[in-house]
This record gives structure tokens, C-alpha cells and sequence, in this order.
């Protein structure tokens, strides 16, 4: 067997692989990705990048590779409930194409339509500019071992059956939800195995808008007799849709006759279509019930796994993977606390958990039809019909915006008692999903704020812990300063004198973290400045670090 050495073994290389990979070497941190598949995406998990990992990108330096992947940044964003795409329309949402949509006051960046076969290339791309990330397709693990020392994983070409083994410091599984890794550890899902089966179909027709009497829109929900029944999603905004069959609890087996059939209903009558791939799901609401082992991580669908709607199962993955990998970093540099990487679970899960609730709550009111069986005279092409479906159609779209507009599931979320955040005694934000107002509260998100034109606070942060300096009063900062250097935590200082930033931002002096979190704040230098940075590092009370760089 040939031995391989690396600081950190990631297996597999979806997006939340891929951007682990790419924050590990965009830290000078080396790693290798691994993945059984060739790196293709033929069915997109996911088509909506969200406002917090466009922020990411924007760190990250690949917006414009994110705008032009390969969507149709000129194709409107509609959201629409109809009986068929040639019947009845009972409303719909309205929302600018992705070249025209402006970012929030609380953001420099806005969500962007990025389907998982464009995004995932884009992420490739960044990932493997650094000379120290490695990808390896055709590749799966196999079993591996983890010691104080560190693992040993034996893997498997697919193609080939070669095996080898590689030495790590760490591992993380972004190896979806049927995840190896997760199950090596034998680490058990807690949650709702089955929501529903459902049935996803990606079909190529030109022109489809020519053959319906509908405004464009970017998803469409189908409302029979039956309730809700399925959705179509303008795949690439250009000839491709993704339509899901959205089923119940009961297991079925559907052909691809039954899925044109299907399609065809939708659309309200006959066309010529490709099929291009179909795939049979379940919608589940899980959470792994921990994080993983000292050395061995989760992350992504690996550690909870929710329904599409709302778009938030990657976009907590990719907070998983940036929250983790300046942990792992600190940890391989050696100034990395004993319960830095402890924090990870702590401070993810929560907002894992967050997250697929609201999910779950997204679907279930899109399936309300369901439940409240639609009155028959919604689908009577008559007066009463007409009004029926007004006050259906006005209460429908109400129920639905919770899903629209959902910045606070975003960027709300806190790391509430983490041990690496120092609290203040405020009272925590109350949690919202479609409103946000922005902190710097321990833990919260580090606000936005522009600074200049196209320069925002948050283009501060990334790399080390930042000092904040509002005023030409505040402390200079340079206890905290010291104690940082003393403990080799990089550290930087930055005054900042925007008189908005410092109202938003409410103290003289607020530390942030590489992810871009605020960890402490004051209008004073602490009184012990060793004591906060080792808090902050995840040291133990004597300042006791962990070394375990290779």
C-alpha cells in the first residue's frame, strides 16, 4: 500500500467538501478531498445560494465566477401556484431576475441562482488554486482508525480497486446523508426519517414558456383536487426544469411513463420533452446527534439532512464548513485551545436544528392544500370558480412568504453559550425569519456596513481575529494585542471611523473572529487581555494549547 500525509482528509467533494477544501487552503492550510464520483452533478440537490455563503464567496474572491457559472442571470424569479401551466394561475411572488435583484441594507451581497452542477465547478475552481489542496475522484473510504496521534484511513480507487492508506491529523465527512463516515461512527440521526417520497425528473424542452398562457417564473407549484401535488424549477433559466412529484409517506415505485404522464398534467397538455435524468427521494428532517470524535467531523448532509424548502440545507453546510475549518486551522498552527474544536458541534447544531425545523414548517405549508382540501369550485371556470380561487390564491400566497423571505434563518443565527464566545449579560435577539436587524452582540454575525463605495466591514475579516477601534477615543487595543501575540494567534487591529458603523456596532472596541463572528466587546481593554484571548482560542484556563501539527 502507498502512504499519503495530510493535515486534513475531507471525503467527499460536494460543495460542502469543496468549500472546506477551499476555506483549508485559502488558510495555507494542505488538505486532500476525496470522492468516489467523477465529480459530475446530474440531478442539482440545490439552486440557491443564500445571502451568508455569498458573503462567503465574496471573502473568498469568486463572486463574479458564482454570477457567471452558467444560470440565466436575465430570468425572472416568479414563484407561482396554478392549477396547470395552462389552467388556473391562484397567484404568485414576485422577485427581479438575478442580474437586477439588489442587495439588503444588511448586506453587501444578495442571493444569487447558482444551481449545484455550476456551483460546484465555480467551488472546484477556487479550491484547487492552492498548490497545497488535492482532489482525488474514483475514490471512497474504506474503514479508517483515529488515534491521540491522529487517523489512518484505508481507501479504495473505484475504478482500479487500488487501496492505500492515508495518515491525517483530522477528517471530516461531507459525504452526504448516507454518509460512511457518520457511520463508521456509529452516530445516529434524530429527527423525521420520512416526510415524503418524492420523484425528481430533469427534462430539456426549448421554449417551454411558448406552450402555456403564464407569465415566466422560476418555480411553479402544481394545487389539484388533491392538494399540492408537484413543483417545476427553471433549472438553468434557459431550456432545463427540474419537476419533483411530490409524494406522501407511502413508498412508491414510479416509472419514467408515469413521471411523463405527470409531467404533461403539469403542464396542461402534450409536448416533446427530453428526459435527461430521474431520481426517487426522500425528504427527511434529521440531525446527526453529535458532531463526531476528537479528530473525526461532520458536515453538510453527513450531519442533518432537510427538505428543500427554503434553501437552507447547503447553505448550513457551508456555514459548517467555515465555522470548522479556521478551528482546524488554529488547531494545525498550534494555537488552537483544547476546546476550540469541541465548539464546532456546539455552536453548529443548534443552528442545524434551527434550520430544518423551519424547513419542515416551509413544507408544510406548501402541502397546506393538503390538509384544508381545496373547495371543488376553485377549478370551475365560472364566477364563483373566479372568486373561490381569489380568496384561495390571496391566502396561499400570505401563507408562503414565510419561505420568500427568510434573511433572519441567514443571518441571524447565534452561537449562544459557546465556550470560545465571551457574553456580556444582554439578553439574546429574538429569533426571526423574515425580518433581521443586525448586532454585534457576542456570537452574532459581525454587522455590515459600508465603509467606502464596494468596501464593506465585512471585507475585514477572514483570516485572523480582528480588533475593531470606533472613535478616535477608543483604546488603542494593545493588551489584547500583546496577549495575541504572546499566544500566537493572528491577531490585527482596525480603526474604523464610520459614525454608522459605530452606532450598529454599539461598543468601542469589538474583537471578531476569522469566520467573521463577534466574539467579545467593550468600551474598555479588558482587564485581563490573556484571559479573553484564550477564551477565545478555546484554550483551557492555564492556556494549555493543543499541538498538533504534523
Amino acid at each position: 500500500m502507498a502512504h499519503f500525509t495530510t493535515p486534513v482528509l475531507i471525503v467527499g467533494a460536494g460543495p460542502i467538501g469543496l468549500a472546506l477544501a477551499g476555506d483549508l487552503g485559502f488558510r495555507g492550510q494542505s488538505c486532500i478531498l476525496i470522492d468516489k464520483g467523477d465529480g459530475g452533478v446530474y440531478q442539482p440537490k440545490m439552486d440557491m445560494v443564500g445571502i451568508r455563503t455569498m458573503e462567503y464567496c465574496r471573502r473568498w474572491g469568486i463572486v463574479d465566477l458564482v454570477e457567471g457559472a452558467g444560470y440565466n442571470r436575465e430570468y425572472t424569479q416568479d414563484c407561482a401556484w396554478v392549477t396547470s401551466l395552462n389552467g388556473h394561475e391562484f397567484g404568485r411572488e414576485e422577485f427581479p431576475a438575478p442580474k437586477d435583484e439588489k442587495s439588503p441594507p444588511q448586506s453587501p451581497q444578495h442571493r444569487e441562482r447558482c444551481p449545484q452542477n455550476f456551483f460546484d465547478p465555480v467551488l472546484r475552481r477556487f479550491a484547487e488554486q492552492f498548490s497545497g489542496v488535492q482532489i482525488v475522484y474514483h475514490t471512497e473510504l474504506v474503514n479508517f482508525s483515529e488515534s491521540e496521534e491522529g487517523l489512518l484511513a484505508t481507501v479504495r480507487n473505484v475504478k482500479t480497486g487500488e487501496m492505500r492508506t492515508i495518515a491525517a491529523n483530522y477528517m471530516v465527512g461531507s459525504d452526504g446523508g448516507a454518509s460512511t463516515v457518520r457511520q463508521q461512527l456509529d452516530i445516529k440521526m434524530a429527527g423525521e426519517p420520512v416526510l415524503t417520497y418524492t420523484t425528481n425528473v430533469v427534462f430539456r424542452c426549448e421554449g417551454l414558456e411558448r406552450l402555456h398562457n403564464k407569465k415566466p417564473a422560476y418555480r411553479y407549484i402544481f394545487i389539484g383536487s388533491e392538494g399540492t401535488w408537484a413543483t417545476l424549477v427553471a433549472i438553468n433559466g434557459r431550456d432545463q426544469w427540474r419537476f419533483s412529484l411530490v409524494g406522501d409517506v407511502t413508498m412508491q415505485t414510479l416509472t419514467e411513463a408515469d413521471m411523463r404522464k405527470a409531467i404533461v398534467r403539469a403542464v396542461g397538455r402534450d409536448f416533446d420533452f427530453e428526459i435527461l435524468s430521474m431520481l426517487p427521494w426522500v425528504r427527511r428532517q434529521l440531525v446527526a446527534e453529535s458532531y463526531g470524535s476528537r479528530r473525526v467531523f461532520l458536515a453538510g448532509d453527513a450531519a442533518h439532512l432537510t427538505s428543500p424548502t427554503g434553501g437552507f440545507g447547503m447553505n448550513t453546510g457551508i456555514q459548517d464548513a467555515v465555522n470548522l475549518s479556521w478551528k482546524l486551522a488554529a488547531c494545525l498552527e498550534g494555537w488552537g485551545g483544547r476546546k476550540l474544536l469541541e465548539s464546532y458541534e456546539i455552536e453548529q447544531r443548534p443552528v442545524a436544528i434551527r434550520n430544518v425545523e423551519e424547513s419542515t414548517g416551509n413544507l408544510k405549508r406548501m402541502l397546506n392544500p393538503r390538509v384544508t382540501e381545496p373547495p371543488k369550485e376553485l377549478f370551475d371556470p365560472t364566477p364563483d370558480g373566479e372568486k373561490a380561487r381569489k380568496a384561495f390564491g390571496d391566502a396561499y400566497t400570505e401563507l408562503m412568504k414565510r419561505e420568500w423571505f427568510s434573511i433572519g434563518i441567514h443571518l441571524g443565527y447565534v452561537y449562544e453559550g459557546s465556550p470560545i464566545i465571551v457574553p456580556e449579560g444582554t439578553p439574546r435577539p429574538e429569533d426571526t425569519v423574515q425580518t433581521y436587524s443586525q448586532t454585534a452582540r457576542p456570537g452574532s454575525r459581525a454587522p455590515h456596513v459600508w465603509l467606502e463605495e464596494n468596501v464593506s466591514t465585512l471585507d475585514l475579516f477572514g483570516k485572523e481575529f480582528v480588533l475593531l477601534r470606533f472613535g478616535t477615543d477608543a483604546p488603542a487595543g494593545t493588551g489584547l494585542a500583546a496577549a495575541a501575540n504572546e499566544r500566537k494567534v493572528p491577531f490585527k487591529v482596525v480603526s474604523v471611523s464610520s459614525a454608522e458603523a459605530a452606532a450598529l456596532y454599539e461598543r468601542a472596541l469589538v474583537l471578531v473572529r476569522p469566520d467573521g463572528q463577534c466574539a467579545w466587546r467593550s468600551d474598555s481593554e479588558p482587564e485581563d487581555p490573556l484571559q479573553v484571548i484564550d477564551i477565545v482560542r478555546g484554550a483551557s484556563p492555564d492556556g494549555a494549547s493543543v499541538q498538533d501539527a504534523a
